[in-house]
Parts: C-alpha cells; structure tokens; sequence
C-alpha cells in the first residue's frame, strides 16, 4: 500500500485518540485516581479499539488500491476531539474519519471495498473470541481474560455500527450492492456481539 505522510499522521493521531476515548470510557472517567491501571487500560484499547478501527481503514484502503483507485484515510478531528470529551460522559461516537477513494467506481468495487472493513473487525473479534472461549473453559478470570473479552466485544460492535444500513455507512453500501452478503455479515457480527455477554 502506498500512503502519504499526511496520511500516516492521520491514522496515528486517530488510532491514539480513539484508543484514549475507549480507555477513558472504559475507566469510567477515573484516570487520575489510578495512574497505573489506567495506562494497562490504555495498552489494552490500543490493542483492541485502537487495533480494530485501523485495520478497519487500511483494509478499504488496500481494497480500493487494489481497483487501481486513489485512496487515502482522513481523519475527522472534531469527531475525535467529541469521542474524547463524551467518553467522560460514558459513551462514545466513534466516528474517527474515513478512507477517501477517488476514481470509476462500479457498485460491486464500492460494495466488496465496504464490507472490507466489517470483515475484517470479524475476523479480529474470532481472533480474541477464540482464546477468551478457552479461557472460560479453563475458569481463569483476571485481565488476561478481560483483555480477549474487551477485544471481542469491541470488534464485533464496530463490525455491527459500520453495518447500519444508513447513507455513509458501510451498511448502505453493501446492502445496495449484494443483500446475502449483508444479511450474512450482521447476523454473524451480531452473533459474536451477544455471545461476549455469555462468556
């Protein structure tokens, strides 16, 4: 994949912002209380929060470069700087930026670029899905197991957020392109989404 240092700059700022919100979110707004705990917490947004949303993007990205497309991730930095500020409030609007694509675009190319990134938090829910399944098996709790829990649940939600059929998402798109691939897609992302409650 070819990126611009624009590009590069975007994507971290947005990775350590997003993983900051999630962090702050999951600490329920008490950072200066325990420094110590909030910086593992910080490490295990990074991970997972931040890990799914840029794979996410670099996944449309290389899909769309793929078509021969122009393709770059902008980041948006007042939806980062509102994910921060409302993760104090206990909740997020994760909406960090997008993959801007230039060029002939088929319903089909727009359709396989958008259900890239769902796909791909899929993929990484099944990778924190599996050892957490193990673990639960096995009866051993602690942050180990909070760590592939955070990351199954995280993963599978955006996955799910993305698929809302509504104009700009990933959803619409995929859902004007190909209606079996969507409806596949949601059951299984919402699917792991329900069995993080399970385990």
């Amino acid at each position: 994949m070819r990126f611009s240092k624009k590009e590069i700059k975007d994507l971290l700022i947005a990775w350590l912002m997003i993983s900051l919100a999630f962090a702050i979110l999951f600490s329920e707004g008490n950072i200066l209380s325990r420094i110590d705990l909030f910086f593992v917490i910080f490490v295990f947004s990074s991970l997972t929060a931040g890990i799914g949303f840029l794979f996410h993007e670099l996944m449309h990205k290389f899909l769309a470069q793929k078509y021969r497309l122009w393709a770059e991730f902008r980041a948006s930095y007042n939806m980062l700087f509102l994910a921060v500020i409302f993760s104090f409030f206990g909740f997020i609007i994760a909406a960090p930026g997008g993959v801007l694509i230039k060029g002939r675009l088929t319903r089909e190319q727009n359709g396989r670029i958008s259900l890239a990134g769902p796909l791909t938090n899929l993929v990484i829910a099944l990778v924190f899905f599996i050892p957490l399944f193990i673990l639960f098996l096995n009866n051993i709790e602690g942050m180990i197991m909070l760590f592939f829990r955070y990351g199954l649940i995280i993963n599978s939600l955006l996955a799910v957020f993305n698929l809302i059929p509504f104009p700009g998402f990933d959803g619409q798109k995929v859902l004007s392109w190909n209606k079996t691939y969507y409806i596949i897609t949601v059951i299984l992302a919402t699917g792991l989404f329900l069995t993080s409650f399970f385990i």
